[in-house]
């Protein structure tokens, strides 16, 4: 029974793991995917205003 114990917590951990990874998956896309892309380039050009009024030039 030892090697029992010493397997289950890889297997739980893998599992938890998969099941992350497919929720991941799944969320991505959808009916908020371009609500999302818009919230995100806003705030790159929110940093990249930023940048050019502090004179910070990123190459």
């Amino acid at each position: 029974m030892d090697y029992v114990s010493a397997l289950l917590p890889p297997i739980v951990m893998a599992a938890f793991f998969i099941g992350l990874v497919v929720t991941i998956v799944k969320s991505q896309g959808g009916p908020n995917k371009a609500k999302e892309d818009a919230v995100v380039d806003a705030a790159l050009a929110r940093a990249e205003a930023a940048r050019q009024a502090n004179g910070t030039v990123s190459s």
